[in-house]
């Protein structure tokens, strides 16, 4: 990780020139990664036609996936929905085969559940990624290890920011 490293190109912008083209580029990264998200929105907006489930339960779905099991509420803690909707969202989640419930063994209240990904079908969700993942694998090929990690540097902190604004608004 590159978070405080320096770099000989990372100067200070000094000339009037210097500066408009480093906030032409500033702005130029700004507007593709709005452009990215409003992409993937419509990426995963298809993705829920196809799995016949809301927006919202596909992006629960990934949190169950790559951080499960985990419990309906931290489940929404982490999703920043009121524990209230999960229910419908797990539901949904379950109803297609891709979670289950499950009691919590660890939990001193028997009434505790965790929810985690049902593997086989969640493989399911992932080959209707594929094209975007082979084209990422593609696009990645085209760079240096070293660019990588600046571009992987750069997603970091943006994600870092992203996650500060949110806190900030709540």
């Amino acid at each position: 990780m590159m978070r405080d490293s320096y770099h000989p190109d990372m100067t200070e912008p000094g000339d009037g020139d210097e500066r408009r083209r480093r906030r032409r580029l500033t702005t130029e990264i700004k507007t593709s990664l709005r452009d990215l998200r409003n992409q993937l929105s419509l990426l995963n907006h298809r993705v829920v036609g196809r799995l016949e489930l809301k927006d919202v339960d596909l992006d629960c779905l990934e949190l169950i996936t790559r951080d499960g099991p985990l419990g309906p509420t931290e489940l929404a803690r982490r999703a920043g929905l009121h524990p209230a909707t999960m229910t419908g969202i797990l539901d949904r989640l379950q109803r297609r085969g891709l979670v289950v419930r499950e009691r919590d063994p660890e939990a001193t209240d028997r009434r505790a559940v965790s929810v985690r990904a049902v593997r086989d079908r969640i493989g399911e969700v992932f080959r209707l990624y594929a094209g975007m993942s082979t084209a990422m694998d593609e696009i990645c090929t085209r760079y240096t290890d070293a660019e990588l990690e600046v571009i992987a540097d750069f997603l970091t902190r943006t994600t870092d920011a992203g996650k500060d604004a949110t806190t900030q608004l709540t």
